[in-house]
C-alpha cells in the first residue's frame, strides 16, 4: 500500500494552481477545485480561450454510468465551436494524459465523465482515517460568536411536541455550527409574563383550593398547565351565557368577567403588587422544576437564559425613547405604535392604551440586551413559520429605533408539527406533552425490540438503557430528518422501525459495526495502514463508501450554512445504507487476504465514527450493542 501523502504529491505535482496556495491534503479532499482547474487549462490549450466563471461545470457522476466525477460540457461549445461528443473527447483525452488522477473516461452526449485511479481513492480514504475527527472544525473561527435561541417555552403549560421539534432543531443547530468553528451561545427565552400566564395564575387562584406539585404528585408545568386549560373552559362558560343573553359574541369576548380580571391582574402584576408577584413567582418555579426535567430527559441545554419579565422593561424603555424621537406615533387611547406602510407592512403596536406591554416589546428589549452582552455576529431565532411577519417587524423596527446590527437577525422558521389524527390546541388541552410522548417513545422501543426479540440476552438495566437510547434516538431523528421549513406529521410507531429511514436502523447499522471490530480485537487482529503493505485494489462498493465517507465534511459545512440538520441526518441514512450493502456483499472477518481484510475493517470503523460524528451533531446517542 502507498503511504500515506505519497500518492498525493504524484497526483499533484503535474498542476501549477494559480488560485493561491492549498495544502496536499486540501487538494486531495477538493479534487472537484483540482478537476476545474485542470479543465481550465485544457479549454485554454486546446480551444485558445479562457473560460469564464461558471463555464466549468464538475458533478458526481450519476450511478447508473460508469465514472466518478462528470463535466457538463454544454456551456463550453461556443468556445470550442464543436459537438458535445467531440468537445468532451478531446477534454477527456488530454485530462487523462495530463492528469495521472484520471484513469479512464467516457462520453455520453454533452456529459464528460471521469473515473479516478485506485490509488487516488486508497490514499485519500488513509488521509481521512488517520484524522481523529474527520469533517470537525476544531479551532474556533474567527469573530464573534453566533448566538442561537430556542425552546422559548410559556410558563402556564408543559412544553408539548411542537416545542420538541423547536428545541431539537435548536440544539442540533448549535451543534452544528460549533462544528464548522463557531463559538455558539445556546440562549432561552422564558415568556413568564402577560395575559397567558394571568389566566393560569387567577384560574388556580379561584379554583386550586391550594394545590400544589408534591400535594398532587404532578410535574409543577402540568399542574400549572391544567389550570391553563380550566381557565379556558370557565371562560368560554361566560362567553356562551353572554351570548345568550343578547350580547354580541365579539363584546362577550372583550367583556366577560374572566377575562377581564385577568387583564386587571397584569396591570397588578406590572404595577408590583406584592399579592400578584408572590403567586407568580410561586407558581413560576413549579413551572421551572418541571421544565428541568423534560430538558434533561430530551438533551438539550443552554448557555444563558432571559426572562421576558426582566427584558421587557428595557423593551418599554426603547419604545419610549422612540416615540420621544419621532420614530414612532401614538393614537388618541394612549396605544404607541410604529408606522411600518412606506416599508410595505402595516402599524405595529408596542404599547397598549393601559401602558402594559406586547411580545414585541420584550423582543425588542431582549435582542438589545444580547447585542449589548455578546456582539454577535448572526442571531438565530428557532420559532415557528407562524411568527415569519413578527421576525420582519423586529428588524425592520430596530433598524429604525438606529440598530445597524438588525441585519444580524435571522428567523430559522419551522413548520408546524402535527399528529396523524391532525392539529394540537393547548387551551383546549389536546396537545402531546413533551412528557408523555418521551415516555411513549421509550415504551415503543421497548415493545419493538421485544418482538424482535433483539435483546433477549442483556441485562435488565442495559436493556433499560438501550431503549432510552432507541426512543430518543427515534423521535429526534424522525424529527430533524425532515427540512425544517416543511411542516410535518409524526407517528411513534412508524419513527421505531429498524429497517426505513430511522434513527433505529442507523442505530443498529453503528451497533453492527462495533460487533465487527470488537470480534477482530477479540481475534487479536491489528489494522490500519502502515508502509510496506501492498496495495489493495477497489470493488466498486468499498470505493463507493469512500466517496460518502469523504463527503461528510462537506455536508457538515453545507447544514451549517443552511442552518438544516436535515441534511446530516438524510446524509447519514444514505452511508448506512452503503454500508449494509457492502457488508451483505462482501467477507470482513473471513476475508482471507490479509490487506483486504484489514482496509475493510478500516473501512468499517471509518464508516462507524462518521456515523457516531453525524449522530452526535443531531444530539443522538448510539448503543454499542443492540
Amino acid at each position: 500500500m502507498i503511504p500515506v501523502f505519497h500518492n498525493c504529491c504524484i497526483i499533484f505535482a503535474v498542476w501549477n494552481f494559480k488560485r493561491g496556495t492549498r495544502s496536499k491534503m486540501d487538494l486531495k479532499n477538493n479534487i472537484e477545485l483540482t478537476i476545474e482547474q485542470g479543465v481550465k487549462e485544457a479549454v485554454e490549450e486546446l480551444f485558445g480561450q479562457e473560460p469564464v466563471s461558471g463555464q466549468i461545470q464538475v458533478q458526481k457522476t450519476r450511478k447508473d454510468f460508469t465514472g466518478d466525477f462528470t463535466i457538463v460540457v454544454f456551456p463550453l461549445l461556443k468556445i470550442s465551436q464543436r459537438k458535445p461528443e467531440e468537445t468532451a473527447t478531446l477534454l477527456g483525452e488530454y485530462l487523462k494524459n495530463k492528469l495521472e488522477v484520471v484513469h479512464s473516461f467516457n462520453v455520453v452526449k454533452g456529459f464528460l465523465n471521469l473515473e479516478l485511479t485506485n490509488n487516488y481513492w486508497e490514499s485519500l480514504f488513509q488521509d481521512i482515517y488517520v484524522q481523529a475527527d474527520f469533517g470537525i472544525v476544531k479551532e474556533p473561527a474567527a469573530g464573534n460568536p453566533f448566538m442561537v435561541e430556542y425552546s422559548s417555552p410559556n410558563t402556564n403549560k408543559p412544553l408539548h411536541l411542537g416545542h420538541i421539534r423547536n428545541n431539537l432543531l435548536g440544539f442540533s443547530v448549535s451543534k452544528i455550527l460549533e462544528a464548522n468553528g463557531h463559538e455558539v451561545i445556546k440562549t432561552n427565552i422564558v415568556n413568564d409574563r402577560g395575559i397567558h400566564i394571568c389566566k393560569s395564575m387567577l384560574a388556580w387562584q379561584k379554583w386550586g383550593r391550594g394545590e400544589t406539585p408534591e400535594s398532587t404528585g404532578k410535574k409543577g408545568d402540568h399542574l400549572v398547565g391544567d389550570y391553563y386549560v380550566k381557565f379556558d373552559q370557565e371562560y368560554k362558560k361566560e362567553i356562551n351565557t353572554l351570548v345568550e343573553k343578547g350580547v354580541a359574541r365579539e363584546d362577550a369576548l372583550k367583556n366577560a368577567p374572566l377575562i377581564l380580571e385577568a387583564q386587571e391582574m397584569l396591570r397588578q402584576w406590572e404595577n408590583g403588587d406584592e399579592e400578584v408577584m408572590n403567586l407568580w413567582k410561586m407558581m413560576n418555579a413549579w413551572v421551572y422544576e418541571g421544565f428541568d426535567i423534560t430538558y434533561r430527559e430530551l438533551g438539550v441545554s443552554f448557555d444563558k437564559i432571559y426572562y421576558e419579565s426582566e427584558t421587557f422593561k428595557l423593551g418599554k424603555k426603547l419604545v419610549e425613547e422612540a416615540l420621544e424621537k419621532g420614530i414612532l406615533f401614538k393614537k388618541e387611547d394612549g396605544s404607541v405604535w410604529a408606522d411600518l406602510t412606506d416599508d410595505g407592512l402595516d402599524e405595529k403596536l408596542l404599547l397598549r392604551s393601559d401602558g402594559t406591554a406586547v411580545y414585541m416589546t420584550q423582543d425588542l428589549g431582549t435582542a438589545v440586551l444580547r447585542y449589548q452582552d455578546y456582539h454577535f455576529d448572526e442571531h438565530i431565532y428557532v420559532v415557528g413559520n407562524e411568527q415569519n411577519y413578527h421576525f420582519q417587524v423586529l428588524k425592520l423596527v430596530l433598524k429604525k429605533m438606529g440598530y445597524p446590527w438588525a441585519d444580524k437577525l435571522y428567523h430559522l422558521s419551522y413548520g408546524m408539527v402535527e399528529l396523524p389524527e391532525g392539529k394540537m390546541k393547548s387551551r383546549e388541552g389536546t396537545v402531546v406533552d413533551a412528557d408523555d410522548l418521551i415516555a411513549e417513545m421509550y415504551n415503543t422501543a421497548r415493545e419493538m425490540s421485544e418482538e424482535l426479540g433483539k435483546l433477549d440476552d442483556y441485562e435488565d438495566e442495559e436493556k433499560k438503557e438501550i431503549y432510552r437510547k432507541i426512543g430518543l434516538g427515534a423521535l429526534k431523528y424522525f424529527i430533524l430528518k425532515v427540512d425544517p421549513k416543511k411542516n410535518m406529521t409524526f407517528d411513534p410507531r412508524e419513527s421505531v422501525d429498524f429497517n426505513g429511514n430511522t434513527g433505529s436502523f442507523i442505530q443498529y447499522t453503528y451497533a453492527r459495526i462495533q460487533s465487527v471490530l470488537r470480534k477482530a480485537k477479540e481475534r487479536r487482529l491489528k489494522w490500519g495502514f502502515q508502509d510496506g503493505k501492498p496495495e489493495v485494489i477497489l470493488e466498486s462498493k468499498e470505493k463507493e463508501l469512500v466517496k460518502l465517507i469523504r463527503d461528510f465534511a462537506a455536508i457538515v459545512r453545507e447544514a451549517g450554512k443552511n442552518f438544516s440538520p436535515a441534511l446530516i441526518a438524510n446524509y447519514t441514512f444514505e452511508l448506512v445504507k452503503e454500508y449494509n450493502q457492502f457488508y451483505h456483499d462482501f467477507s470482513i472477518l473471513r476475508e482471507e487476504k490479509p490487506e483486504k481484510r484489514d482496509f475493510r475493517l478500516c473501512l468499517s470503523e471509518m464508516t462507524g465514527r462518521v456515523i457516531e460524528s453525524a449522530m452526535n451533531l443531531l444530539g443522538i446517542e448510539v448503543p454499542e450493542r443492540m
